[in-house]
């Protein structure tokens, strides 16, 4: 892993981002499970800093956000959102930077795996848990419950995304 310096304190910018947005979310009312304000930050992470920070930001944000807000519980909740958000650092990171591939290409690319894995963990968890695993709540939670989040993040990303290519040019690929 790169550790330079800029992309450390980057990292940890991200990092913050991710324990203050679902908390402000939390604090106004606002449901995060709609919204989705931690896969802000993550998939952000992913796409400026690359696939390695992203895997670790996203890993790392749901276990820190649940240490100290108690949202969301460990089990089985945070175990598979620090599976989805890992996934979704490290695909967004490696679509876009690694394989060139357009910043909304790899965005729904990464938002959807992400989903599945999410889907995978929670059916491992749930059932070995004791517990039933119905698909259809499953799909309803991850993709109707959370529009809102989810257009969020594909209309603000790529934004972001294409300002901080022409201000700074930290990532200067195709998009």
């Amino acid at each position: 892993m790169d550790f330079k310096t800029n992309n450390i304190v980057k990292a940890g910018l991200f990092l913050a981002f991710g324990l203050i947005l679902p908390y402000a979310f939390h604090m106004t009312g606002m449901a995060g499970a709609v919204f989705l304000p931690m896969h802000i930050p993550v998939l952000l992470c992913g796409f400026i800093l690359g696939e390695k920070y992203g895997v670790l930001i996203g890993f790392v944000t749901p276990f820190l956000n649940s240490v100290l807000t108690g949202m969301p519980p460990i089990y089985p909740i945070g175990i598979s959102m620090a599976l989805e958000l890992a996934t979704y650092g490290f695909v967004a990171g490696w679509l876009y930077r690694n394989r060139k591939i357009n910043v909304w290409v790899s965005l729904i690319i990464a938002m959807l795996l992400g989903r599945f894995v999410s889907g995978v963990a929670n059916y491992i968890l749930l059932t070995f848990g004791g517990k039933s695993f119905v698909l259809q709540m499953f799909l309803v939670s991850a993709f109707i419950k959370s529009i809102w989040g989810i257009i969020i993040q594909l209309i603000t990303i790529p934004l972001i995304i294409k300002a901080v290519e022409k201000t700074k040019g930290v990532v200067s690929v195709n998009g």
